[in-house]
């Protein structure tokens, strides 16, 4: 509606604003006898060296369209008044004929490689790697939605220092039969235990730098240490992963770019970027501090990686965008290797963009591995999927594959209830809240699904040659709703943000259930059939938005 609105508007401007630059100045009234929509004609006053007020009138004389019933000018406001029929006919025909390609862009051969997950080997999944992997996930599905074809790179924390203090902890306290029995259990008491004991012995510190020098330069043993609790650690996320429902094209980590960083390191050098500071060698930035390539005994740092990285990527791929989903705190990073890029002088710097998102906190406090404070993904999903279970279970407890639909309300849960958040907001850890299924949660809108599908099933109804009539005033909000699907998707996409979509099916499912509330839809009437339609594509637009989100939609509840 809005997008048609600005172009009825544009059509009477003579270009002198795009349909895009219109459709960010219309307004939705606060009530609703002022219209559907409403156009403020103060940006024109100066372009046109007329009051606001007479160019409003202006316009509103020039407009004549089926899709608008009548046109009000209030003051320096056009209000819109659409033709309900016309937009009703129009929004359910094309959800119809379109199906799930209902909002899909045409593939515009382009790629975006998405850089998401990256949890470290050896440590637990926590919920703290949630975050990256269901936001990079949706963000992934969004950019297919938008046209793109999607790389989905889990960019893994396979090297560094860690693993010096592992191969330690291992000798000093480790067993072999326990960690082939709980690799990741294990693994992560030794490196609790190390850091707890590295803060009465310093010596031990030292000792995990010569283990992960020893590393650095393949040493037999150490490699045979960092390979076994590497597929370990791959073993158990393959596991958290299929849960998720989520897959990846390439697992490269960081280990992947140690023999491509040098390459950096020599252009560098030959375009006379690196300076040295304190013994180190920086990239000098303008108005943030200097970006570290290598310590002063050579040493590679995360910024020689991720340059070495998007090199690789913009090489191997040649995508339009790289978006990396990494949390807030390594904003600075990104900004700086970003930076150091742009000064090599590749224009493709502008194509990469930091993703960041607000913490995952547990009373007040960033969740730590190495101080023990951590929630293991895992067992939060598999406690989701049995309270779900047992809802189920007292609500239906004849639904014949409730294992199945368990799982899914479960999962859908854990995964909504991040979404559901503006990602740059901190969110505190609450299995009570998480666990709520009424009100702005997943199982919420996967039952409103459930609902219609009961209710499709009930009327043995297909949408096939229905000839549309006339719906009730009370659809009316629903229809407003399903029209501005495709402007979720592409915002959700622009702003890198999927809370939009998750935002958007919570109020079409609050919508469809307010209607369902006060109408009585299997009535025989002549209306009977277009109320099914009107019902199916409601299902039809949750079930996609579910879907980018990375959530299933079960068919009974």
């Amino acid at each position: 509606m809005i997008e048609t609105v600005a172009n009825i508007i544009g059509s009477t401007l003579e270009g002198e604003l795009t349909t895009s630059e219109i459709a960010s100045l219309l307004e939705k009234p606060k009530h609703q006898h002022l219209g559907d929509l409403a156009f403020p004609c103060f940006t024109l006053a100066k372009k046109f060296r007329q009051a606001p007020q007479q160019i409003a009138q202006s316009i509103a004389e020039k407009i004549e369209h089926p899709f608008i019933q009548d046109v009000q000018v209030v003051g320096a406001y056009i209000n819109f008044f659409v033709n309900q029929a016309a937009v009703t006919l129009q929004v359910l025909t094309d959800i119809v004929g379109k199906g799930d390609n209902y909002a899909q862009l045409e593939k515009n051969g382009q790629r975006v490689v998405i850089d998401f997950s990256s949890p470290n080997i050896a440590k637990p999944f926590s919920m703290g790697h949630l975050r990256s992997t269901v936001i990079g996930n949706a963000l992934a599905n969004i950019a297919q939605k938008n046209g793109y074809t999607t790389i989905r790179v889990n960019h893994l924390g396979d090297w560094g220092t860690q693993f010096g203090k592992l191969i330690v902890a291992y000798h000093m306290w480790g067993s072999k039969e326990a960690i082939d029995k709980a690799p990741i259990q294990e693994l992560l008491k030794l490196y609790v235990k190390f850091h707890d004991e590295a803060e009465q012995n310093e010596t031990l510190n030292a000792d995990a730098r010569a283990a992960f020098k020893a590393l650095e330069d393949e040493d037999a043993e150490a490699l045979a240490l960092w390979e076994w609790f590497k597929n370990a650690s791959l073993e158990e996320f393959k596991g958290i992963y299929e849960q998720l429902g989520i897959t990846f094209d390439s697992f490269e980590g960081e280990a992947f770019y140690n023999d491509k960083m040098q390459a950096v390191v020599d252009e560098l050098i030959a375009k006379q970027l690196l300076t040295v500071s304190d013994g180190a060698n920086v990239v000098e930035l303008e108005e943030m501090p200097p970006c570290l390539i290598t310590k002063q005994d050579g040493a590679t740092l995360y910024a020689t990686r991720d340059l070495a990285a998007a090199f690789y990527r913009q090489h191997h791929y040649t995508p339009e965008k790289i978006f990396y989903v990494v949390g807030n705190e390594q904003s600075l990073h990104f900004k700086q290797v970003f930076n150091v890029i742009d000064k090599m002088g590749y224009p493709w710097a502008k194509d990469l963009q930091h993703v960041p998102f607000g913490m995952m906190l547990k009373d007040g406090k960033k969740m730590s591995t190495r101080k023990g404070r951590v929630i293991l993904l895992k067992d939060v999903l598999d406690e989701a999927i049995q309270t779900a279970k047992q809802n189920i279970l007292d609500k239906n407890p004849a639904l014949p594959n409730l294992e199945e639909v368990a799982q899914q309300v479960g999962v859908g849960a854990v995964i909504f209830n991040d979404l559901k958040n503006f990602r740059l907001n901190d969110i505190e850890f609450s299995l009570e809240q998480m666990m709520n299924f009424e009100g702005e949660t997943g199982p919420y809108v996967q039952y409103t699904v459930a609902r219609i599908s009961s209710l499709l099933e009930k009327a043995a109804f297909t949408p096939a040659n229905v000839v549309l009539k006339e719906l009730e005033e009370q659809a009316w909000p629903t229809i407003v709703c399903l029209q501005d699907y495709p402007k979720a998707i592409q915002e959700a996409y622009e702003q890198a943000d999927p809370s939009i979509v998750a935002k958007y099916v919570l109020q079409l499912a609050r919508a469809f259930n307010k209607y369902y509330g006060n109408t009585k839809i299997l009535v025989d009437d002549a209306a009977r059939e277009s109320r099914l339609v009107l019902c199916y594509c409601v299902a039809a637009v949750l079930k996609d938005g579910l879907k980018l989100l990375g959530l299933q939609a079960p068919r009974n509840m």
